[in-house]
This record gives structure tokens, C-alpha cells and sequence, in this order.
């Protein structure tokens, strides 16, 4: 069986819970076609989260790795086309604030995503599930897991296929902070699903 890392996010900001941590959680040793899913948390700070990340992968070898994220306010799942060296948002857990800081000193200005996200995409609507390739993911902790994901598999050159994927919101959420949209996580926890199994047709 080849390895999936799935990484997901602890609560932040103002959300009191995240529904990609309990995603991730709930698929853990999962098989999906040839992958077997290994479920990690990642803490939301800056200066934590990306040596989180790089023990996961050393523990894990992944053949491939999935990063979901919270998107509060967009109303369909949205696959990352780039990520980009740059740290630069609100205050995480830690009550850090960098500003125009990079990821990686003197990296790649940028890394294109290596999962096939115009298929997932593709997949995602017709199960009847809206979605959309994104083009920007911010530039915050979820950026930040893409480009040293993206970035280590360049260093290392090892075809680890790679990529984050904003979720929206829960219901549980939405009743929470009001005035967003927001999905079953039944339906969340499908779109995950869908996605893996795209990328598991495609090896």
C-alpha cells in the first residue's frame, strides 16, 4: 500500500473548532485504493507548525500528502493551485503576527500544487458538490503547510504528489459565528473522500 499523509488544523482565531481536524481524525487508517490514509493535527503557529509538518512526513514517507484547511466565508470546497514564501496574517495560536516574512529563506518565490485538482474539481461536481480551483491561499498557516510540503519534496526530489484544499465551513460553525456558509460535515467528509479517490485513479 502506498502512504497519504492527511493533515488537518486545530481550532483558530475565532472559530472553536475546526472541522478539518475532525475529518481527519475520523479517516485515519482508512485504505483508499492503493493509499492507506495516516490522520495528523497540526498546530496553528507559525514558528510550530511547519517542523510539525516535516516530523509527520519523516514518520510517515508519504507517496502522497493532502493538507485540508478552514476556509470560513467560501461557500465550495476549493483545491490551491500555488502557494507562495510568504508569511503574513493574523495572530495564531501563539499570538504571532509576522509580516511579510518568508517561509523558506531564499526559496522558490512559489510552488505550483502537484495534485490533480482540475480532476478533482471535475469529480467533486459531479457528485453533485460545488468547487472550484482557488488560485490564492492566503497567506496564512495553510499557505505555509503547502509551500514546506511542496518545498521538501523539491529539496529531497522524491515524487511525493502534494497539495492543500480548503473546506468551508461546518454547520456547527455557522451557527456559531453567524452569516457564513456552510456544509454538513457529512457532505465535507465526502468531498475529502472524493478527492483521495481522484488521486488514487491517477497513480
Amino acid at each position: 500500500m502506498k502512504q497519504l499523509l492527511l493533515t488537518g488544523f486545530e481550532p483558530f482565531l475565532k472559530y472553536s473548532t475546526n472541522p478539518t481536524m475532525n475529518i481527519v481524525k475520523s479517516l485515519d487508517g482508512r485504505e483508499i485504493g492503493d493509499y492507506v490514509i495516516h490522520s495528523k493535527i497540526l498546530p496553528v503557529e507559525f514558528k510550530l507548525t511547519g517542523e510539525k509538518l516535516m516530523e509527520y512526513i519523516e514518520e510517515v514517507k508519504p507517496d502522497a500528502i493532502i493538507s485540508l484547511g478552514l476556509a470560513g466565508g467560501r461557500s465550495l470546497f476549493t483545491p490551491e493551485r500555488i502557494a507562495i514564501n510568504v508569511n503574513d496574517g493574523p495572530v495564531d495560536n501563539n499570538g504571532y503576527a509576522p509580516v511579510d516574512e518568508e517561509i523558506i529563506g531564499g526559496g522558490a518565490d512559489g510552488y505550483f500544487t502537484t495534485l490533480p485538482i482540475r480532476k478533482m474539481v471535475e469529480a467533486l461536481k459531479e457528485e453533485g458538490l460545488p468547487a472550484k480551483i482557488s488560485n490564492t491561499a492566503g497567506a496564512y498557516l495553510c499557505n505555509h503547510v503547502m509551500y514546506r510540503a511542496l518545498h521538501y519534496a523539491k529539496q529531497q526530489k522524491r515524487m511525493i504528489k502534494s497539495g492543500f484544499i480548503h473546506i468551508p465551513a461546518s454547520h456547527e460553525l455557522a451557527i456559531e459565528q453567524k452569516n457564513i456558509p456552510s456544509w454538513s460535515e457529512e457532505d465535507l467528509k465526502k468531498g475529502v473522500l472524493i478527492c483521495i479517490e481522484v488521486l488514487s485513479e491517477m497513480e
